[in-house]
């Protein structure tokens, strides 16, 4: 290995240790690697530019600005107000019933918007219902990758891959053709989510917010709150129609045009937050009152330590390790070694990356073992995806994150658990769906 390689690992290991340590603010701990590796010329200051302009962050910065011109409009006041009646007449069972249909909508559009503004509204639900919201703030965030897993655009990885396998000579997936092994992925991620994920916490959800002083609790509050607080702003908002319909119809355009791909979600987004500046929806104060800095930075500072993982030769080593670990093994082997990997770099890196990197291994993998391909394009589809056992492998695991105030061994306790139960049902599904 060479030194660039040694230092990112180092840079890599000190980051997520910090992370667990739980002393330091995520974003700085990000942004001290991020700065570590410019330091020291692994990543150039124009990587470090491109990560705070990468698509992510343009996404996610526009969709806060959306949904902060929703919540001004005083729908999700309604959105909340109706969710809470739905909830105080079925309990615990009504958040969670209110979470699958979240995950529901998650199976046609990215899951990204859908958490930035169903996060906010689950959060105060259950504060109205007096449960903790870090009861279900991770099992949504988790909810909305799984149920993307169930179509081909659910997620724009499963996309991205299908793209990837075209170019390679491959024929492209129909919508619902994988959707025989995201289901049953989806199903079984959602049962031990509902019976475990608020054991596995270890109780501290329940007594963590009574047991401090009230003017910790508060400000603790506000340092991890998100878009879509009410309590943070002014008096409970009326509902606007006019402003609430135009700002939703936004909405629903950009991440359809993005579906549909008419143009990347970054650039609907955009184009869709200027827009309600324009039509003055929100002002330009209140856009940027609506951005969440810690997060953005946050996504930023790992994506530079992604670059760095990359450049220096990392992603690529694990490939060839890939292909020569594999020799001389079945089929069925070679498939669960793909699909470990995968999981493995998308706990990394993000899940795009992973889709471009690994996407032409399994096509080449397939054809050095003389099978069909499609089986490892699918593995390659879900494990890109199945990100759960860390905070930033996901988009959604970051939002969420920094929302619910949750540590990094939470993500461990709960997600970890899941990737093991994700890959079992996955390997199962494909190699019954999609034959050798």
């Amino acid at each position: 290995m060479n030194f660039d390689q040694i230092l990112t690992l180092l840079v890599l290991a000190g980051v997520v240790s910090a992370l667990i340590w739980d002393r330091v603010r995520a974003d700085i701990i990000a942004l001290s690697g991020a700065a570590v590796l410019l330091m020291s010329g692994v990543v150039r200051p124009v990587d470090v530019q491109g990560a705070f302009a990468s698509p992510a962050i343009i996404t996610l910065a526009s969709l806060f600005v959306i949904a902060y011109a929703l919540e001004l409009s005083g729908l999700l006041d309604r959105a909340i107000a109706m969710a809470v009646s739905m909830c105080r007449r079925m309990g615990t069972a009504g958040v969670w019933l209110l979470l699958s249909m979240i995950g529901a909508v998650s199976c046609f559009l990215n899951s990204t918007p859908i958490v930035v503004l169903g996060a906010p509204v689950v959060r105060d639900v259950a504060t109205a219902l007096n449960l903790s919201p870090k009861r279900f703030l991770i099992p949504l965030s988790y909810i909305t990758i799984l149920t993307g897993c169930c179509t081909l655009i659910g997620t724009s990885t499963n996309l991205l891959v299908d793209d990837m396998a075209r170019v390679a000579g491959q024929p492209r997936f129909g919508i619902f053709e994988i959707t025989p092994v995201g289901i049953p992925m989806a199903l079984a991620g959602g049962i031990y989510l509902f019976f475990f994920s608020g054991k596995l916490l270890g109780g501290r959800h329940e007594t963590e917010q009574s047991d401090a002083p009230a003017d910790l609790n508060e400000q603790a509050r506000i340092n991890s709150a998100q878009v879509g607080d009410p309590s943070l702003f002014a008096e409970p908002r009326s509902l606007q129609p006019g402003k609430a319909i135009i700002a939703l119809a936004v909405f629903v355009a950009a991440v359809a045009l993005a579906t549909l791909n008419v143009a990347p979600i970054a650039a609907t987004a955009f184009s869709g937050a200027v827009l309600l500046i324009l039509l003055r929806i929100i002002s330009a104060d209140e856009a940027y009152s609506g951005l969440r800095p810690q997060i953005l930075i946050l996504i930023a500072g790992m994506v530079v330590i992604g670059i760095a993982m990359e450049q220096s030769g990392l992603a690529a080593e694990a490939s060839a390790m890939l292909i020569r670990s594999v020799n001389g093994l079945s089929p069925l082997a070679a498939l669960i070694v793909l699909y470990l990997l995968t999981m493995i770099l998308t706990e990394l890196l993000s899940n795009a990356t992973v889709a471009v990197l690994v996407t032409p291994v399994a096509v080449a993998l397939a054809a050095s073992l003389g099978v069909s391909p499609r089986p490892f394009l699918v593995a390659v589809m879900m494990a890109a995806s199945a990100a759960f056992a860390t905070p930033f492998g996901y988009q959604t695991n970051v939002i969420v994150y920094q929302m619910g105030g949750y540590r990094y061994m939470d993500f461990v306790r709960i997600g970890l658990p899941l990737n093991f139960i994700t890959f079992a049902v996955a390997i199962t599904a494909t190699t019954a769906v999609f034959p050798f």
